[in-house]
């Protein structure tokens, strides 16, 4: 009798061993692979990364815009440099050479 005493504590040593170590497994599983796993958090940090790296580029361009808004509004040479370029406006008296350009093969 102390025999299947024995057994039968050793038998629920073993189904609680089981249960822990199944417990432990889903933890890491659903630390890992869960909505805030370690690797969602690793994916959320990349994204953030390239959303600051955006911004700051979005920023700079921001910056180069208002510059080149500042010089249209207070300098006529600017505007005539713009029109030229963009709009391929010349004077009446000038005479202007276009270069044909290669086709790379």
């Amino acid at each position: 009798m102390a025999r299947d005493e024995e057994r039968g504590m050793s038998l629920r040593r073993k189904i609680a061993l089981a249960a822990v170590f199944f417990f432990f497994v889903v933890l890491l599983i659903s630390s890992l692979f869960g909505k805030k796993g370690l690797i969602e958090i690793y994916k959320a940090r990349k994204n953030y990364e390239t959303l600051v790296q955006e911004i700051k580029d979005l920023e700079a361009k921001k910056s180069r815009l208002e510059k080149d808004i500042q010089a249209l509004e207070k300098d006529p040479e600017a505007v005539e440099m713009e029109a030229r370029e963009k709009l391929w406006l010349m004077k009446p008296d000038e005479k202007v050479i276009v270069k044909k350009k290669e086709n790379p093969r």
